[in-house]
């Protein structure tokens, strides 16, 4: 069973069918192929080629809807199509042998107009009637596919009454992203790239200028809202905040809104507006822009961009820097020579029946007056007026209607089974869904451009990005492309609106430095503090709100970017400081080596042998290694190194002070132990000296081995230490400190054991006081080492280094100064001096001094008196008998020679 309707009110919608009435007959004639065209297969074409100021909300009766404004763009877009069926029919390799015919119908940029040629295009073929069927699998409508309409707005109007029969309908202007729901628009295919697309290649644009503050202010309808949304969802997954979300109102006066959006624009403080938006109402929004005097940078969608009626708005150069996204498509070429013919032809037909009626008389009879004209304009056009196809909105978008229809014919190619020649398969009965799965597989090549449809009917087609260049006219400058998620732009080819022509900033903050986190404020992320990293902490990635701690064994400065091994400074060689102390150590090695000589030259002579011999060469050999032994600090350290610093220090300083001990028993025993020196000097002098500095060396080696056992080799201490710096001072470890405090305090234990036995010694008369040299040689050396502990503990790693260096030096110069100059000023200014009589209790004992020791002292005494008398020197204290003969010597007379009155000191 089946039922069926007429569709009477089609007629006032049907351009050709009325052109046709007017003129009574005549197939031939090209304003009766302007909009209509018989074929084998018709295609359906929905274009704005009017537009509308009626209040639609107010109808309160469906009824026909004037459409008086003329829209060239629609019109010039219905042109593409009916240019791209001729070239087919006139090809013969596409549809050889069949041809295409067309019926264009205007929307009126209305869902309400476009509902009747859609219904139009639902009916069988052939005719005016739907059928109501069970069964649509066998059903032939009128269209075999429908091109348009322009608007998402209008295609979610019609897309699901298309979908029920699964008729082809191929948008060239439709970019919502529902439609690629098939479960809901199964049959939907378009040739120009989705919102989603769209918003993608606008995210990429912010992101490459290092915009994350941004407002989105679309139309309230299908377009806008979903362009707004698919916007935000990828901005915010692309760390962008948006400050503003805003809609112009669509189907109510709008100035109200925009001038809202405007101020809360301007509290934003954003710079870059985002406006998915139509074209009327981005006229509105403009002209409140300028008039507010806003300037800002505007990204524009693909709807408004190229519109002529908002680019050449007076002042609209006032507004800032335009870039706006639009289908990157070639020219079609021959299009705008075939429109100009077919209006120059158009011009001639209509001059030829304006004659027809001036030779009958009078005004035409309803007969010869066409019914009412759905395009009166179209009809009155000429030549001249072929520019409209040259407008940059028109060559911009002309290739998506032209591979629209020739998507269809290339799947009638491939179901018909088209050669060269001609078409194998006769189909009397086309059934659009047959011709919609023949339309998903299809692949072409149009124009240089390769063509295909995805699983959802979008196409490979990329976008173009565009910018306005101000002028006596506003101009589109090509900047750069989109497509598959490949942005390129020429970025200096952009004219930025701001004093500096430098590319404005448009942040919430201020991005942070290297080494910063940030800490969020408010509700946005993009609104934060800078807070600086630690030492021992990262800034992993820009984008992070907490700093990453290190690896085990790696470190990081403050602020820093990465962590890093640790680097390891030691004293070099050529710092000032190593300098100054080689040149000391070199310059007292020397003087050691002078005094070692001098010695060695008056080896056998009464002061070398009172100095104590070998024990003297032994103390200069003892200061030699130690002072040596600060190379060791010196220089990147090793194991080895390590192995050697402390104990060489320590065991040449316990070398020279322990040889200073035996010196100072000695003159203990010869001052303070008289009685026993005669009988035990001999031993004292010889074995019982050697086993006291035996003694010092054993214990200090204990000390030393001990010190040894218990340390960690250096690479070891490097390989197990707690990595809390970047770079530090690297030195032999003194670890363990106990053995470390027992090296210096055996030394120190000698020294102070030394310096106390001959601060209190007597001084023999008329003999070199030798006690003093001892006491103040190793008081030196005692004084250098107290004071160097508390300093050292108080001391960074390298001045630890330093301290201990400068300590064993100043040791060792105290030493040499207080023990050895004074006996090498009487070796080398005064040699008469360096006499037995002078050194005798230090070499032959207290005894051999008893018997001439009255007649020495007189005459010592004349021989002082004549000298002092030669010599102009006045005599003094002729009443105490008591005078200097050598002050510089250290040798004394006095006329009471009771050793008891003179002490070492």
């Amino acid at each position: 069973m089946s039922f069926s309707f007429g569709v009477g009110v089609l007629s006032c919608v049907l351009a050709a069918a009325c052109v046709l009435e007017a003129s009574g007959g005549g197939s031939g004639r090209i304003t009766e192929r302007l909009f209509n065209a018989p074929g084998d297969y018709i295609l359906g074409g929905l274009f704005p080629i009017h537009t509308t100021d009626m209040d639609l909300s107010k109808r309160v009766e469906p009824g026909t809807v004037t459409c008086e404004r003329f829209n060239s763009y629609g019109f010039a877009r219905a042109l593409v199509m009916k240019f791209a069926v001729e070239e087919i029919n006139n090809s013969s390799t596409l549809l050889p042998g069949t041809a295409l015919g067309y019926e264009l119908y205007d929307t009126c940029m209305q869902s309400v107009v476009v509902m009747e040629p859609a219904m139009l295009f639902l009916t069988q073929q052939r005719s005016q009637e739907i059928q109501v069927l069970c069964n649509y699998s066998e059903y032939s409508t009128r269209a075999a596919a429908i091109i348009g309409p322009a608007t998402s707005s209008m295609t979610a109007t019609i897309g699901k009454l298309f979908s029920f029969l699964l008729i082809p309908q191929i948008s060239y202007g439709a970019t919502s992203d529902k439609f690629s729901d098939k479960k809901q628009f199964p049959s939907f295919l378009r040739t120009v790239p989705s919102d989603k697309d769209q918003a993608m290649g606008m995210v990429g644009l912010v992101s490459g200028f290092q915009w994350n503050w941004i407002a989105v202010v679309g139309s309230d309808d299908e377009y806008g809202k979903q362009g707004l949304r698919q916007f935000s969802q990828l901005a915010s997954q692309a760390s962008l905040c948006v400050a503003y979300e805003g809609l112009i109102p669509v189907y109510s006066p709008p100035s109200e809104s925009i001038g809202e959006i405007l101020d809360r624009l301007q509290q934003a403080q954003v710079e870059v507006v985002v406006l998915f938006s139509s074209s009327t109402q981005a006229k509105a929004f403009f002209i409140e822009v300028i008039r507010r005097r806003m300037r800002k940078v505007w990204i524009g969608s693909t709807a408004w961009v190229l519109m002529e009626d908002v680019s050449s708005l007076p002042g609209i150069e006032t507004v800032g820097t335009v870039i706006g996204f639009n289908y990157h498509n070639p020219e079609v070429r021959g299009f705008e020579q075939y429109t100009r013919d077919l209006f120059t032809q158009l011009q001639s037909e209509q001059e030829q029946q304006r004659r027809r009626r001036r030779r009958r008389g009078g005004d035409p009879s309803p007969q010869d007056t066409p019914i009412p004209q759905t395009c009166p304009v179209c009809l009155s056009l000429t030549p001249e007026n072929a520019s409209m196809v040259t407008q940059p909105l028109v060559k911009h978008n002309a290739f998506s209607t032209y591979a629209a229809v020739y998507s269809v014919a290339h799947a009638l190619h491939s179901m018909l089974g088209c050669g060269t020649e001609q078409c194998s398969r006769n189909v009397t009965s086309l059934y659009p869904w047959q011709l919609l799965e023949e339309l998903k597989k299809v692949q072409f090549q149009l124009n240089s451009e390769d063509l295909k449809f995805d699983e959802n009917g979008n196409p490979n087609i990329g976008q173009g990005i565009l910018t306005w260049v101000w002028g006596a006219k506003t101009e589109y400058r090509e900047i750069g492309t989109y497509s598959k998620g490949q942005l390129s732009i020429e970025k200096e080819q952009i004219t930025w609106y701001t004093e500096n022509k430098q590319v404005p900033v448009s942040q919430c903050s201020q991005e942070c430095l290297d080494g910063q986190v940030r800490r969020v404020k408010g509700f946005h992320s993009c609104c934060f503090d800078c807070l600086d990293c630690q030492p021992g902490t990262f800034q992993n990635h820009t984008e992070d709100f907490q700093c990453t701690q290190c690896p085990a064994g790696l470190w990081s400065t403050s602020r820093s970017r990465h962590c890093s091994r640790p680097t390891f400074t030691f004293l070099d060689w050529g710092d000032y400081a190593s300098l100054g102390l080689l040149c000391v150590a070199c310059a007292l090695l020397l003087c050691v080596a002078c005094v070692a000589l001098l010695f060695l030259r008056h080896y056998h002579t009464p002061l070398v042998r009172a100095s104590g011999g070998p024990l003297s060469l032994l103390v200069l050999l003892g200061l030699a290694c130690s002072s040596c032994s600060v190379v060791l600090f010196l220089g990147s350290p090793g194991d080895l190194v390590c192995l050697l610093q402390q104990p060489l220090s320590a065991l040449s300083s316990a070398l020279t002070i322990s040889a200073l001990l035996a010196v100072s028993l000695q003159v203990i025993c010869v001052t303070d132990f008289p009685q026993l020196s005669a009988s035990r000097l001999g031993w004292v002098r010889g074995l019982g000296s050697w086993l006291v500095v035996a003694m010092g060396i054993s214990l200090q080696g204990g000390a030393c081995a001990w010190f040894i056992l218990n340390s960690r080799p250096l690479s070891q201490h490097v390989a197990q230490m707690e990595v809390s710096f970047s770079s530090t001072f690297l030195r032999c470890q003194t670890e363990p400190m106990d053995g470390f405090g027992l090296m210096l305090g055996c030394n120190g234990l000698l020294s102070l054991v030394s310096f106390m036995g001959t601060f209190m010694a007597q001084k023999p008369p008329k003999q070199y006081n030798m006690a003093r040299d001892v006491t103040f040689s190793t008081l030196a050396h005692c004084v250098v080492w107290v004071v160097f502990i508390p300093i050292y503990t108080g001391l960074s790693e390298q001045g630890k280094s330093l301290a201990q260096m400068v300590a064993i030096l100043l040791g060792n110069i105290g030493i040499v100064a207080n023990y050895f100059l004074l006996k090498c000023h009487l070796l080398l200014t005064q040699p008469d001096l360096n006499t037995l009589e002078h050194f005798q209790i230090y070499i032959e004992g207290p005894a051999a001094r008893a018997q001439p020791e009255e007649e020495g002292v007189v005459k010592e005494g004349q021989e002082g008196v004549k000298e002092g008398e030669k010599e102009g020197l006045k005599e003094g204290e002729k009443e105490g008998g008591e005078y200097n003969l050598l002050s510089k010597g250290g040798f004394h007379s006095q006329k009471n020679s009771d050793p008891s009155r003179s002490q070492g000191g």
